[in-house]
């Protein structure tokens, strides 16, 4: 972190996604144009509005996309209510970025990876995962598990199914908790679709969701063979002021927003049991 962090700059809002019927997606530029700043894969953003209040929001586009930064944002309190009723050409206030990212440069790089998603909890892997489609020849074979309540809940649907399905060397799997009509793919809850998938142990995985989720899911990682130390996740629900001086995200000797908020599972397993 440094002085820069703290200073909120000016975005203009310039496009928004309405993906599922609480989860919209906004596209920000700088006024001038491009991106507002630079960041890391998993990395996060304080978005604001005046009056309204901030929260901390993972960047969902890739550090590969010049253009601009996208926020997929769901619906679930006054804030959150507030950026759903922005409108293309609006500003909002945005201050970043914040924590250390994936190690996709470094752990993750020659690796095969497999990525795990509940919900909204694709939206911070999106980025690593676009991140690793636009360096494809730095890693090894991609598995994605994505699932949700059901197919209308199901986030970046329409990128998943014409991008990331017919590339090559990435292998998509989604499923939703109950049969839906319409729907022909898988059903049944993440943690077991991916116990049933039985992927190799080899792989370097990296989890994001719901906290049920992503405990019963290590659980079944472990079983099929992982060591936690080949396990990654995210905390950045946990995030609240991003520089450490709140003390709100603090667990045991560890800050989510300037130790984390990507953690190895097996880093999590020195924290106390409050996480």
């Amino acid at each position: 972190m440094n002085n820069e962090t703290l200073i909120p700059l000016l975005g203009v809002v310039t496009d928004i996604r309405q993906d599922t019927p609480d989860v919209k997606t906004f596209r920000v530029n700088a006024p001038e144009g491009g991106k507002v700043f630079e960041h890391i894969p998993g990395q996060c953003a304080m978005l604001s509005i005046p009056g309204a209040g901030e929260g901390m929001f993972s960047i969902t586009s890739s550090p590969t996309n010049t253009e601009f930064m996208e926020f997929s944002i769901k619906k679930c309190g006054c804030l959150t209510s507030w950026l759903h009723q922005i409108e293309v050409g609006q500003q909002i206030a945005i201050r970043g970025p914040y924590g250390n990212g994936f190690p996709v440069e470094t752990e993750f790089k020659g690796k095969d990876l497999l990525f795990i998603a509940g919900g909204i909890g694709l939206a911070p892997l999106r980025s690593v995962i676009n991140y690793v489609r636009d360096n494809r020849a730095n890693y090894g074979s991609v598995d994605i598990v994505y699932g949700s309540r059901s197919m209308d809940d199901l986030v970046d649907y329409k990128e998943i199914i014409d991008e990331w399905c017919k590339e090559d060397g990435i292998n998509v799997y989604l499923t939703i908790d109950n049969e839906q009509e319409g729907w022909d793919g898988h059903v049944g809850f993440v943690p077991n679709y991916v116990k049933e998938l039985g992927f190799d142990t080899g792989k370097t995985a990296v989890i994001c969701g719901p906290p049920i989720m992503i405990k019963f899911t290590l659980q079944g990682l472990t079983e099929l063979g992982f060591d936690k130390t080949q396990v990654y996740t995210t905390m950045e629900l946990k995030m609240k002021c991003g520089v450490g001086k709140c003390g709100r995200c603090n667990i045991g000797a560890q800050y989510v927003c300037k130790d984390g908020p990507v953690f190895r599972c097996d880093q999590l397993d020195e924290m106390p049991n409050e996480y």
